[in-house]
């Protein structure tokens, strides 16, 4: 039974931090440490943090900062996300009442449970829980705590800790505060309830400006309401309209162009899906969606039988990979020959 609601945990996780993602909100005073993470740039970050503690060990910001940086450098090594999470250790051991520490220490824990096994993923979710919960009690105006917070509560089933009105708490003491975080709550709440005109008008809404954090949730949200009306042909064109804001408002980021492909799909526009999950392939944020898998369909129904096996073997690569997508590609894969 609690299966389905871990991997649903799971995936909500996943919006957490991929590259260039909810990453982005941690906030640092120093402006150089803050550049360098919301640009992406985890070795230049790591060689930064690692010459700050060598002046001084007891630097809390550049001990979160190489947590993150050996986090995300290359979230598929295992080595490195053990190193991430050491360092974590470090950093809440030796700065207890810092909420940066407690912050990364939640990002590594999250991208770690991507990579365990159900059983393992199951017992970290409560570790999970506490950590964004001892962050935001440090730190109550973290947008990343309280929102991420909010969607494991939402997530979760209730004998693991999860809790609807644990989420509306954490929306309503930031109503009138932060406006705009407690509209986001908002948003997710609506979905967990399936109320899409609710969710889709309170989104709609959102003004996120160049706000990195608050437009990366907004594009999660965008595209797990696309996916709703995206599933099964349900309405085409709203996910279409959806997708196309995200091009407008998120050029440089992949999911628009990723959802804009399997739109073309579904109404058997191959070229035109080939053309949108090519351009997705290289934008930021690609790794957060199968795109190889899909352009290996792109690429069979157009009978390009060659590209479709060269994206089917790249998807298969990834050892983050989509479980349920990788064994669709291994199947088409297997037909090929």
């Amino acid at each position: 039974m609690t299966t389905p609601f871990i991997a649903k945990a799971l995936a909500s996780t996943a919006l957490l931090i991929s590259l260039g993602t909810a990453q982005a909100a941690v906030i640092f005073k120093d402006a150089q440490l803050q550049a360098l993470q919301e640009g992406g740039k985890y070795a230049e970050l790591e060689q930064l943090a690692q010459a700050r503690l060598k002046t001084n060990a007891a630097d809390a910001e550049a001990s979160a900062a190489l947590t993150l940086a050996l986090t995300f450098a290359d979230a598929a090594d295992p080595k490195r996300l053990e190193a991430g999470a050491r360092q974590a250790k470090l950093c809440t051991d030796q700065h207890p009442m810092v909420a940066v520490c407690h912050l990364a220490t939640a990002q590594n824990l999250s991208m770690q449970m991507l990579g365990m096994g159900m059983a393992r993923a199951m017992r970290s979710v409560g570790s999970l829980k506490d950590v964004w919960i001892r962050t935001l009690e440090l730190e109550p105006s973290s947008f990343t705590a309280r929102v991420q917070l909010a969607r494991l509560l939402l997530t979760v089933p209730g004998i693991m800790g999860g809790s609807v009105s644990k989420a509306r708490e954490l929306e309503a003491a930031v109503r009138s505060s932060q406006p705009d975080t407690a509209r986001i709550i908002r948003v997710f709440i609506a979905a967990e309830a399936k109320n899409w005109g609710e969710m889709e008008s309170e989104l709609l809404a959102i003004k996120a400006g160049k706000d990195a954090a608050l437009q990366d949730e907004v594009r999660e949200a965008t595209m797990l309401l696309a996916l709703n009306y995206l599933k099964d042909g349900k309405d085409l064109a709203k996910a279409r309209g959806l997708y196309e804001g995200l091009q407008r408002e998120q050029p440089n980021k992949a999911g628009g162009f990723y959802g804009m492909g399997r739109v073309h799909a579904a109404q058997g526009q191959t070229d035109e899906a080939i053309r949108s999950l090519e351009r997705a392939r290289i934008l930021s944020g690609a790794e957060d969606y199968p795109i190889d898998h899909r352009l290996g369909d792109a690429y069979l129904a157009k009978g390009d039988k060659a590209q479709a096996k060269a994206a089917y073997e790249r998807f298969l690569a990834n050892k983050r990979a989509n479980p349920a997508n990788a064994e669709d590609a291994r199947k088409s894969l297997a037909k090929l020959g």
